[in-house]
């Protein structure tokens, strides 16, 4: 039998390339030709854990761009669900003329589950990570095996799931998309053995129990508009039968459910939210664990056990994360991951004074309005702006409000320099790092080290 030949585009650094690539050799047997823009000097430690795939001849390697010819002569293309527009895409839409499928890592992964019956679905714009973290927390509190992948970093693909265990998927919009659009594109799919799957069935997709936490204006780069960008979000909803259940966040009653679907609207102001006590602050964290009780009270765990459960939940890293504290009680919060304006005014809404806050704003140009950022210098300290918005939100400041900063190296000094005892150094930019980090990631931490050198001078 002839060995089917997969592209896979798009490495990338959270370990979902890398891991859709093992799957595809390991469990389906087949030759992969993995291709990325970036070159391999910028791919080290995704390299690195397919190191031995590569020196056995099972992977290929097309690095620092790629090639149409890898799109058009293939059996199936697994693409990379961050590619911006992929329906404009030059190399997708090759493979889509040459009657390639395509598919992606999301929907091979929940190809190859048990069944949707166990698998707990979450987006939204803002809490969608810590949300599917804290479900994840519970379950496991709560004595089921319960796995959590998706968005959130990593893959599950070859993962040792039961039928019995639970799955908590974080799902971007672009995840989304491709899970409501593409599929449906190839109902013949030349696929076989363990990565037949849903693609043969042209077939879209819903989790039995489905969060959404909120929406707000993000991803318009992505998507090209903010409509596109609510419809894909929207899609989580959309194919839920009778008996399922939706969780639906503050200002998502107008967001429709099917019939037949166990809807739970819950508000900002619902009188339960002051019985929840967190080791992580803010009130959307608070909103966040209630969202989280509701779904995993949905998979069958009591919600006031579900809450209990959530007193030693310590949170994610770059997420509100406190990472150093002075002496004389300076305090330092890193929240890297927080790259739209609306979590970054949420961020500022976590802690009791406002007027005490420091906070590094900017980044990475997603075309959201930043007027959002900019308004919150009415209610800090000062704001700190960076990356390629950083004239944006320096002009539309309130004069004095802002210090323009260009660098996060500059943000930090400058800020630390002006900081009172007591005061708080918030790193919440509010918009992505790719201007001048590789991710989220690679920026909280450069903001924790420069904190922690600077406390020790």
């Amino acid at each position: 039998m002839t060995q089917q030949r997969v592209t896979a585009m798009g490495l990338g650094h959270f370990g979902g390339g890398a891991g859709v690539t093992r799957w595809l050799v390991e469990h389906g047997g087949c030759r992969v030709l993995l291709t990325d823009l970036a070159p391999a000097d910028q791919l080290t430690d995704s390299l690195d854990s397919i190191r031995d795939l590569v020196d056995a001849g099972h992977v290929g390697l097309r690095l620092g761009g790629h090639d149409e010819r890898d799109f058009r002569e293939t059996d199936l293309v697994v693409a990379n669900p961050a590619v911006p527009r992929p329906w404009e895409n030059r190399f997708l839409n090759a493979a889509r003329e040459a009657g390639v499928p395509i598919t992606t890592e999301i929907e091979l992964l929940i190809s190859s589950l048990p069944g949707r019956e166990r698998i707990i679905g979450v987006t939204g714009t803002a809490g969608k990570s810590t949300t599917s973290a804290m479900v994840h927390h519970i379950l496991q509190v709560c004595g089921g095996a319960a796995h959590l992948g998706g968005n959130i970093g990593g893959s599950l693909l070859g993962a040792a799931i039961g039928a019995s265990d639970r799955v908590v998927l974080e799902l971007s919009s672009a995840m989304l998309w491709w899970l409501g659009v593409e599929s449906a594109s190839y109902p013949c799919a030349p696929l076989r053995g363990a990565i037949a799957s849903r693609l043969t069935e042209g077939d879209a997709w819903s989790p039995h129990v489905a969060v959404v936490t909120n929406f707000s204006d993000n991803h318009v780069d992505w998507h090209g508009s903010l409509a596109h960008y609510r419809a894909s979000k929207q899609r989580l909803l959309s194919c839920q039968p009778a008996g399922d259940h939706a969780i639906l966040g503050p200002g998502l009653r107008g967001w429709a459910t099917n019939k037949g679907v166990s809807r739970t609207d819950v508000a900002a102001d619902d009188p339960r939210l002051a019985g929840i006590d967190l080791l992580i602050p803010g009130g959307h964290n608070r909103l966040n664990a209630l969202m989280a009780a509701e779904a995993c009270c949905a998979a069958g765990v009591p919600v006031e056990q579900a809450v209990a459960a959530l007193g030693n939940f310590r949170g994610l890293p770059h997420r509100l994360e406190l990472v150093a504290r002075s002496e004389d009680g300076r305090r330092f919060y890193n929240d890297s991951k927080c790259t739209t304006p609306a979590a970054a005014a949420l961020a500022v809404e976590s802690f009791d004074d406002p007027g005490r806050l420091h906070v590094i704003v900017g980044g990475y140009d997603k075309k959201a309005d930043l007027a959002p950022l900019a308004a919150l210098g009415e209610r800090v300290a000062r704001l700190y702006a960076i990356g390629a918005v950083a004239d944006r939100i320096h002009a539309m400041a309130r004069a004095g409000a802002c210090l323009h900063c260009r660098t996060l190296d500059v943000a930090v000094k400058s800020a630390m320099a002006r900081m009172n005892v007591g005061d708080i150094l918030l790193l919440s930019p509010g918009c992505a790092s790719w201007d001048q980090f590789t991710n989220f990631e690679q920026r909280g931490q450069r903001f924790t080290q420069l904190v922690r050198e600077r406390l020790a001078l």
